[in-house]
């Protein structure tokens, strides 16, 4: 049987494609926020930076790491997975003097897609 094309394919076929792809773009664990916020100005050195992200995380593949303007690391190596928030990730710090941090993170989503980024904050 050979299949006809209706004025109506092209139109189905564009919906189907954006449809599939904006599910594509949605499985990913991109940054939704974090504390100290990006790019933020804080009056107190905190004592973790805390990442949320926009789906689960794997533990076993989530990464990151914070170093100061030098390059040297400042996190205390110990990065964690929330267990009652998946999409939560903890770096805890060693004590900061003020100036400029760089946080950068690398995680795979439990869907097993990878992102990386990064962000900075100061401390005054």
């Amino acid at each position: 049987m050979a299949m006809t094309m209706t004025r109506h394919t092209p139109a189905i076929i564009a919906f189907a494609t954006a449809v599939l792809v904006s599910t594509a773009a949605l499985a990913h664990a991109f940054l939704d926020h974090a504390l100290p916020a990006v790019g933020a100005t804080v009056a107190q050195a905190p004592t973790e930076v805390t990442i949320w992200f926009t789906q689960a995380l794997e533990p076993a593949f989530a990464g990151c790491a914070v170093t100061n303007a030098a390059g040297q690391r400042v996190d205390t190596g110990q990065v964690t997975v929330d267990p009652q928030n998946p999409q939560e990730l903890h770096v805890p710090l060693t004590a900061l003097p003020p100036g400029e941090y760089k946080v950068s993170w690398h995680v795979v989503s439990v869907d097993t897609h990878r992102t990386t980024g990064d962000f900075n904050f100061t401390v005054q």
